[in-house]
């Protein structure tokens, strides 16, 4: 120990100063460079006029159907839906995982110390002599400290990993955001479809049984057999027996949106409200170029994002192949009620001494440690690193991808279904054309009941063919809509999780002001964010 704080080596200043600088120039590992991505010049349906492939604002697409219900249910799924919250509190999370990884570029050890302790040696041990107190107490009261330097960007490899995964987290929520969207439309579009559906069974039904009585009183008058009432009861029986099944998928439709509202499934008949419509696409879609895909869609930035963060963790890892220099530092007060009385020595002190100039004691000196001998484990964990490096831009690649085909698979099966549901209104109204003829010649004895029922079951059939295929278009739609990755902007200026959220948090936990409204929005892949500090 050295005593006195006058002799404190003060050029150690300079082997500080010195190891800053280095901290601060030097850093091993990759430079991160975004790949670049598969380029899709152009929708392999542009021509069609249906497409629109000017720039285009897609933060509220579902406006496009005109719907307030579908508009209040999806601004109700944004603040109850459950798993939108979850991904809400993942970024809390990673903010709080940030603020750890800051911390470690500053001192990674600093602790206060205090004790007291009371020592009683024997009078027949080793090396005692009859001058020294054998029995005295101590008390020691200091603060040590022990840092590494980041010679080779370890901790700031780390940090910059962190910070990537923050904006990761960002992603996947804005991605979870963008699924619930889209869900709560495709749900809202099969409830829809389905009361439609049930509402042309019913009048089927009604025009089925209307045939029925006509043909009993055709078999009662003696113009044709029973076979005729037969039939004509089994083609209204079996419609019949359509309203059950649709029934009960109306029902669990509802409870799917249940789900995606957060809420108990008896109160979603309260927020659908009267029977309504399928929605009404519109005649153009905002499509945009597919070079959108890359600023747009959320999963495609997380993809990016963990791929940035993973090339961060190569230098990481490289950085363990080098030395490691620690600055460690001590500095206390000590005393004792030893009592020294031999020749030469001091009358002994007291334990109120402590906090006298004579008790101080401190250390200070540079550390450097080598991992030589690692048989090979730090160079096989870079390579660890890069294999889930090369993974990642894989599946960057693969993301995009997967992008543009989700896209084009909606978009073309979005136009050929509008031309489907053309043709299917024509044969809708031929099939209604059908049905009246043949009633009446039938009743006029001028052909047999099987027409009567085969026109019927064509019409029944053909009415839920363009009902469904109605269903599809808005589906497509907004299948389209989701692979083109609009729907997450409408949150930029609000917060990730309600505010009884925070506040069940916040009562538990203290997590400073890592829960104050962000005013993180998606930084630029090759850019660094501007951010708050953590609460490190």
């Amino acid at each position: 120990m050295i005593r006195g704080l006058g002799k404190l080596p003060w050029r150690y200043l300079g082997l500080l100063t010195s190891a800053l600088t280095l901290t601060v120039s030097c850093a091993v590992g990759p430079e991160y460079i975004r790949p670049e991505a598969p380029d899709m010049k152009a929708w392999i349906e542009k021509e069609d006029p249906a497409i629109n492939t000017l720039p285009s604002d897609l933060s509220r697409w579902w406006t496009v159907f005109n719907d307030p219900v579908l508009n209040a249910l999806i601004e109700n799924a944004y603040g109850m839906n459950l798993s939108l919250q979850v991904a809400g509190i993942r970024i809390f999370e990673a903010r709080a995982q940030l603020g750890i990884v800051v911390g470690n570029l500053y001192p990674q050890s600093q602790s206060a110390r205090a004790g007291y302790s009371y020592l009683s040696g024997g009078e027949t041990s080793a090396n005692t002599t009859p001058t020294v107190d054998l029995s005295y107490a101590e008390v020691d009261i200091g603060f040590d400290v022990a840092w590494e330097l980041d010679l080779w960007g370890k901790f700031r490899g780390a940090v910059q990993s962190g910070m990537r995964n923050l904006d990761a987290s960002v992603a996947s929520y804005d991605d979870v955001l963008v699924t619930l969207t889209a869900e709560v439309a495709r749900i809202y579009t099969v409830i829809r479809t389905l009361e439609t559906r049930l509402t042309i069974a019913g009048e089927n039904v009604k025009m089925q049984e209307r045939s029925l009585r006509i043909a009993e009183a055709q078999f009662r008058g003696g113009a044709v057999t029973e076979l005729d009432v037969v039939q004509a009861k089994a083609l209204l029986t079996n419609t019949q027996a359509l309203v059950p099944r649709l029934d009960t998928g109306l029902r669990q439709a509802k409870n799917a949106l249940a789900v995606l509202l957060g809420v108990v499934p008896d109160r979603v008949e309260a927020m659908l409200g009267e029977r309504r419509p399928i929605p009404d696409a519109p005649g153009e879609v905002m499509a945009g170029i597919p070079a959108d895909l890359l600023r747009r869609r959320p999963d495609i930035r997380f993809a990016e994002r963990q791929l940035a963060a993973q090339s961060a963790l190569i230098g990481v890892a490289k950085a363990d192949l080098y030395p490691h220099l620690s600055l460690l530092g001590s500095i206390g007060l000590r005393s004792s009620n030893a009592a020294l009385t031999a020749a030469g020595f001091p009358g002994g002190s007291s334990l109120g001494n402590v906090f006298d100039s004579g008790s101080i004691e401190f250390f200070v000196g540079p550390a450097l440690s080598w991992n030589l001998l690692n048989y090979g484990r730090i160079k096989n964990q870079v390579r660890v690193q890069d294999a889930r490096f090369q993974q990642l831009a894989v599946n960057y690649r693969n993301t995009v991808i997967r992008a543009a085909q989700e896209t084009e698979d909606a978009m073309i099966a979005f136009l050929r279904s509008q031309e489907e549901a053309g043709y299917l209104a024509e044969s809708v109204d031929a099939a209604k054309r059908s049905v009246t003829l043949s009633l009446l010649q039938y009743q006029e004895g001028l052909t047999d009941y099987q027409r009567v029922l085969d026109s019927q079951r064509f019409l029944a059939q053909q009415q839920d063919n363009l009902t469904a295929t109605r269903g599809s278009i808005v589906a497509n739609l907004v299948s389209m809509y989701k692979a083109l990755g609009g729907g997450w902007e409408f949150r930029r200026g609000k917060d990730f999780v309600p505010e009884e959220v925070k506040k069940d948090m916040g009562e538990r936990t203290d997590w400073g002001d890592l829960l104050a409204p962000s005013a993180i929005e998606t930084p630029l892949p090759d850019r660094q964010p501007n951010r708050r500090r953590p609460d490190w």
